[in-house]
């Protein structure tokens, strides 16, 4: 059977072929389907496919300007990423859904990934922090979650190990944030 794998040409296909034709519209911000209030969708565990999740980030956000996109989806870029490199998610087999809900005041977007193995104890949360070190550019690690906090309104998760459910929510008005403030230094 091997020597049959080894004669079998190599494909390449397009990512958006993977997505069932009833979900294509949330990577299409053409689309010209009515907004929605709530779009889930589950990713598998391949980093192949963060150019999937940044198309259905962007697209969740269409109906903003420039700015704001980018910035949402380099926000949820970081909960996937943080998803596949961090829990059973990212492991063979592994999956990870993104819920992103439109509100009146800004878009919550949750990332609900797998956990970790290990003893859970439902009474003692266990809720993710922010490497205070995570912003300077010397760290090799903890810019993620540091990021999610500079740049967002709020942002937190359910305190469970084996299945975390981490949010943040990004304000449409960003007048007052930080990314504002960034973006008039330069």
């Amino acid at each position: 059977m091997n020597a049959l794998l080894t004669k079998l040409p190599a494909v390449t296909l397009p990512l958006i072929e993977t997505v069932p034709s009833r979900s294509r519209h949330y990577f299409d911000p053409d689309s010209g389907r009515a907004p929605y209030r709530v779009r889930h969708y589950e990713f598998a565990s391949s980093v192949h496919l963060m150019p999937l999740v940044r198309a259905f980030l962007d697209t969740a956000a269409a109906h903003r300007g420039r700015d704001y996109r980018y910035l949402f989806t380099l926000l949820g870029n970081e909960l996937a990423a943080n998803a596949l490199a961090h829990t059973r998610s990212g492991l063979p087999l592994g999956h990870y859904t993104l819920t992103c809900e439109r509100r009146r005041d800004g878009l919550r977007l949750t990332c609900q990934d797998q956990g970790v193995p290990g003893p859970f104890d439902p009474d003692r949360p266990q809720h993710l922090k922010v490497d205070s070190r995570g912003l300077n550019p010397e760290a090799t690690s903890g810019r993620g979650l540091a990021m999610i906090n500079a740049l967002s309104a709020s942002w937190g998760d359910n305190g469970l190990t084996r299945s975390r459910r981490v949010w943040f929510h990004l304000p449409y008005d960003q007048t007052r944030t930080l990314w504002n403030r960034l973006g008039e230094e330069h």
